[in-house]
């Protein structure tokens, strides 16, 4: 078992679209970026990318790439789930927290779970995400940018052994009670 935590956040400017949970929700601001500049999406890949000890989304997608230019997070998503996979790991569950004073996210909640559980081909109860204010206070609670934050845990047959596996049922593994009886 493995876990991951990650964080993202992105200011809030007039003239993109926002994308959060890879949904596009009306609003009069979008968050600024070089890709899509989708807070949830970004947290949740450095979550899973953590856990996998596979650095950050910056080390596989930089910045200073023009292929990354205005992407769709949930497409970076998709080949973070192919690296976890070459990578033999199995994601189990995924827990998000958006924070944003405004636009209201629970209308939109659900389409971002189907579409984080799509782009990773896992079922959608294995995503969880909420959001919630900061009541005001702080760069979320006076609206100047929307922040997010995710947990996961992955497993993965790594660490089985061969011994793990076939080993004999009674008399060959050392300090088996049973050996030599």
């Amino acid at each position: 078992m493995r876990i991951g935590t990650g964080y993202d956040v992105h200011r809030l400017v007039q003239g993109r679209k926002l994308v959060i949970g890879g949904v596009e929700i009306p609003y009069e601001k979008g968050l600024l970026g070089h890709s899509d500049a989708d807070v949830l999406v970004h947290a949740v890949m450095d979550a899973l990318l953590g856990a996998a000890a596979l650095g950050d989304i910056g080390k596989l997608f930089p910045d200073t790439d023009d292929t990354y230019k205005d992407i769709s997070s949930l497409l970076l998503l998709e080949k973070v789930g192919n690296e976890l996979e070459e990578h033999l790991f199995f994601v189990e569950n995924i827990d998000a927290t958006i924070i944003a004073q405004a636009p209201k996210m629970r209308p939109y909640i659900d389409e971002m779970r189907a579409r984080i559980a799509g782009a990773l081909g896992i079922a959608e109860e294995q995503v969880n995400v909420k959001a919630t204010t900061e009541e005001g206070l702080g760069f979320t609670g006076n609206g100047e940018g929307i922040a997010a934050q995710a947990v996961c845990m992955l497993t993965s047959p790594v660490r089985v052994t061969n011994e793990d596996v076939t080993a004999p049922a009674c008399g060959g593994c050392s300090g088996c009670p049973k050996k030599d009886a």
